[in-house]
């Protein structure tokens, strides 16, 4: 392993399905899923249907998703002294910049509406990520390096990430609906628009007790991304998962099932196929793979939290297929993640 493991220590999640990450998860492993009409009419006269986070006021915009970030802020910082937030760096992850209809504010104004909302000021360490879908995965590889140059400092070295998005504004759902990307009566190939935001707590492993860690981190660059006309070959996604594997020290038979951010469309699912069989050398008798999306719709730069979450209420609650796990990301634009996860049991 080219780089420490660092522990998931607590999660928040706010999602369509649940205002919580343990809500959420329960609706995640029941298949519930709670899409509602939106304001807007795909071209063929219908209303597009979206994964809307019900909150107490019909807030929207950077407003919106401050309040979700917040929320999820809370869930996951709920075991650490409101008086001690302020000494975590926040790493938050945002929709990237090649976005369709991309808010004005998420490089800037949005950070200090999350910290208002929370009346706190993070670490100068704090950073916001632009990269969408893979935006966790980056965040975690920035914090495996942030928690060796904390635990000089101070002694929690913690490191707390967050990530919002929401496809729900007209410019956006145009841009797909023009392009048959939106799952709509008239096309079955397409997403299902959402919108959430979750929270990470992340430190260095404590040994002690059952924890969820990331042992392995890769990245990789797909030139047959979605919009191109060039054949997939799933280079990109094949260079993260052999990268992940590589830094855990591991290989692809020895995870025991996925969890990725495949949200409907044929083009993640056959990049996902052809990841798998240019990276599994032993077969193995089931190799499942879970979609938090099918409940959440596609929620961007908080599928990653998503993931994450689900991955920790699985292990912690014992309807896992095993202790290793591999994560996969995939952005619109070519970027590619896949993170190793592996839960160890109390010694």
């Amino acid at each position: 392993m080219s780089a420490a493991a660092i522990a998931i220590l607590k999660t928040g999640l706010v999602t369509s399905v649940g205002l919580s990450a343990p809500a959420s998860c329960a609706a995640f492993r029941a298949k519930m899923s709670n899409p509602s009409e939106t304001r807007f009419i795909d071209s063929g006269g219908q209303w597009i249907m979206a994964h809307q986070v019900p909150l107490e006021q019909p807030w929207r915009g950077l407003t919106k998703l401050a309040k979700m970030a917040a929320m999820a802020l809370r869930e996951a910082l709920e075991d650490v002294p409101q008086t001690e937030w302020g000494q975590l760096p926040l790493l938050l992850c945002v929709a990237e910049n090649e976005r369709p209809g991309r808010l004005a504010g998420l490089d800037d104004a949005l950070f200090l509406q999350i910290q208002t909302e929370l009346g706190v000021e993070f670490d100068a360490h704090s950073a916001v990520i632009t990269q969408g879908r893979v935006g966790v995965a980056v965040a975690l590889a920035q914090a495996r390096l942030l928690i060796p140059q904390r635990m000089a400092q101070t002694t929690h070295p913690r490191v707390v990430i967050a990530a919002t998005d929401s496809l729900l504004t007209w410019p956006t759902l145009s841009h797909f609906e023009q392009n048959e990307r939106l799952l709509t009566e008239r096309n079955s190939n397409g997403f299902m628009p959402g919108e959430a935001a979750g929270a990470l707590l992340v430190g260095p492993p404590s040994g002690k007790g059952s924890e969820l860690l990331c042992t392995g981190i890769g990245f990789g660059r797909e030139l047959a991304h979605i919009d191109s006309e060039e054949p997939l070959r799933a280079d990109g996604l094949t260079q993260a998962i052999k990268a992940a594997l590589h830094d855990a020290g591991c290989q692809m038979h020895d995870m025991d099932f996925r969890i990725t951010d495949l949200a409907g469309e044929q083009y993640y699912f056959k990049e996902a196929a052809l990841a798998l069989s240019r990276t599994l050398r032993q077969r193995k008798a089931s190799f499942d793979i879970w979609h938090p999306a099918e409940c959440t719709g596609e929620i961007g730069a908080a599928a990653g939290a998503a993931i994450i979450s689900t991955a920790q209420a699985a292990c912690q609650k014992n309807y896992t297929q095993g202790p290793n796990i591999l994560a996969h990301m995939a952005n619109d634009a070519g970027q590619r993640s896949a993170i190793s996860l592996q839960y160890r049991e109390a010694s």
